[in-house]
């Protein structure tokens, strides 16, 4: 396995680049936009392929390389489905799994630093590893008084939920400031000052009374991580998108290939358009060359493709990449099933 802490002196962050092999697929975590290009050239470096960029919530002291990566690599941007992020590729809940080849993280809501705060835990032969965001810190826990932060809740995160796995259970936080790196939940369990706390209500006493400023780049960040979507109207003025209507309206017409990009998963626990083509987004590059099989069904049936996926940005990416491969027909549903559903348009499980 390839695991690669990397950190941000500036801000204190911590962003994790993990694959299962050499030459493989990779994802990263909490990427901070001034280091992008640090991160394309290690990838690079490893032969790896960026196909996930992951934040653990909507961060406050950094501006996110989420978008960057995205328009770099055609990543998966992912974020909890609380993020206030305009626009993410996937947003995961508790009990999802963010997958790539050979490795699968599980998803863990983790709420009170922020509303949208989610940890990452990851098994495997080298033992678990737990990504934690700025919920559980080395010696520490995440502030809880802005962005819809809430102590009562963190708790119930730290308590009820980190702190019930293994002792020898890893930790690796999005930050630190005093230089250590790695902590085990045993270590924090023990040693953290902020969890010795006899109830809930002393750990919100205790929260509330903290009195810290706010981070430097917060007035700046916050807006810029809000806005970190695909700008789709780009798409749409191209005459390459559909409204969700549009979309609808033409549903079952021989002439009309619907492709859904989605993960398997995704289509499991949010539906399917009925009649729609599985054709997931990571297998793209191979449909839409000479002889893929998208290629080949536009091709010999003149169908028209349209793309879609969760919110619209896989799709919107699908889109620029089939017309460049020479689909001309190729567009895609704005907004992705999640409009499709606000348009009252069927789905099936």
């Amino acid at each position: 396995m390839i695991f690669r802490q990397l950190f941000d002196s500036v801000s204190g962050t911590y962003t994790y680049l993990i694959a299962s092999r050499q030459g493989g697929e990779a994802l990263i975590i909490d990427p901070v936009l001034e280091k992008v290009e640090r991160y394309l050239q290690l990838v690079r470096e490893l032969d790896l392929r960026l196909v996930k960029a992951v934040d653990t919530h909507l961060h406050a002291d950094h501006i996110t390389g989420l978008g960057a990566l995205r328009d770099q690599t055609h990543c998966i941007t992912v974020m909890g489905e609380q993020t206030a992020a305009d626009v993410v590729s996937m947003r995961v809940a508790e009990g999802d799994r963010v997958s790539i080849e050979g490795l699968s993280l599980d998803v863990l809501y983790t709420p009170g630093h922020t509303d949208d705060s989610y940890s990452f835990l990851m098994g495997g032969d080298m033992g678990r590893r737990v990504f934690t965001g700025d919920t559980l810190l080395i010696r520490g826990t995440g502030r809880t008084d802005f962005q819809n932060g809430d102590p009562r809740q963190q708790y119930d995160s730290i308590f009820n939920k980190l702190l019930k796995l293994p002792d020898e259970t890893l930790v690796y936080p999005a930050h630190d400031y005093k230089g250590d790196t790695v902590s085990t939940i045993g270590e924090e369990k023990h040693f953290n000052p902020r969890l010795r706390v006899k109830s809930v209500d002393e750990y919100v006493d205790l929260m509330n009374n903290l009195k810290l400023p706010n981070p430097k780049m917060m007035d700046v960040a916050v807006p810029a991580n809000v806005h970190i979507g695909l700008h789709q109207d780009e798409i749409a003025r191209r005459g390459w998108a559909l409204s969700a209507k549009e979309a609808l309206a033409l549903c079952g017409r021989a002439k009309i290939a619907l492709v859904d990009l989605r993960e398997k998963a995704e289509r499991e626990k949010h539906g399917v358009i009925p009649g729609s083509l599985h054709a997931p987004y990571p297998d793209l590059e191979q449909n839409i060359a000479t002889g893929g099989v998208l290629h080949e069904l536009a091709e010999a049936t003149g169908k028209r493709i349209v793309f879609y996926c969760a919110y619209g940005e896989r799709s919107a990416m699908a889109v620029e990449a089939a017309q460049q491969a020479g689909i001309a027909s190729a567009c895609h549903i704005e907004g992705g099933i999640a409009a499709w559903k606000k348009a009252d348009g069927p789905v099936t499980h």
